[in-house]
């Protein structure tokens, strides 16, 4: 949507046009539907957090000031929406699938080094055209702690900034890039993996 476009349908929206909010729910709605289904991977809760969002949005959309982007604002309440099905219990992983943020990280051999990460990128196109990459990409992230899993899915996923994404989150900067460094590494690790196995076979 161009950008005096989308002005003027949240100035309209903020006077009280339900024609406007609306449009802006139609604009957006595709966007915030597939961030909510890479965040919970089900149907039926993605529609959840959707209708949470432009609800909110709705209650809010007159406090908003233009003080940061739109779809900044507006995928901080759908963040929001995420995180809180998520602490009520909503698409949590089985127990023993449970990641704290040290687990992320390769841990140090008796030398003290770190394992090095194999290089795929030849088995990659392989498996790409396979589909398998893919889904293989997808169990990994799902593995993520959800505060990290988030981080990596606006990041990477959805192009926000790293400012950006700490304004959604009210983290800061270095915490920002601290997660997604983290669940890179783990990505990566789990793929590597997987490509080891891809090898034996």
């Amino acid at each position: 949507m161009p950008p005096e476009n989308e002005h003027t349908l949240i100035e309209a929206s903020r006077a009280g046009d339900s024609a406007a909010v609306e449009e802006l729910v139609r604009s957006y709605q595709g966007r915030v539907y597939g961030f909510a289904m890479r965040m919970c991977r089900n149907a039926e809760d993605a529609k959840d957090i959707l209708q949470e969002t432009f609800l909110g949005m709705i209650r809010s959309i007159r406090e908003f000031r233009g003080e940061s982007k739109f779809t900044t604002w507006l995928y901080r309440i759908a963040s929001n929406a995420c995180l809180k099905k998520r602490r009520r219990g909503v698409f949590e992983p089985e127990p023993e699938q449970e990641l704290s943020l040290d687990d992320l990280m390769p841990r140090a051999g008796p030398d003290g080094r770190k394992p090095e990460i194999a290089d795929w990128s030849e088995d990659a196109e392989r498996a790409l055209l396979r589909g398998e990459l893919s889904q293989q990409m997808e169990a990994a992230i799902d593995r993520l702690p959800p505060e990290v899993k988030i981080v990596l899915v606006l990041r990477d996923v959805e192009g926000f900034s790293a400012e950006e994404t700490a304004e959604m989150l009210k983290l800061s900067v270095p915490a920002v890039k601290s997660r997604l460094h983290r669940a890179r590494v783990f990505v990566r690790r789990e793929l590597s993996g997987y490509f080891q196995d891809q090898r034996k076979s």
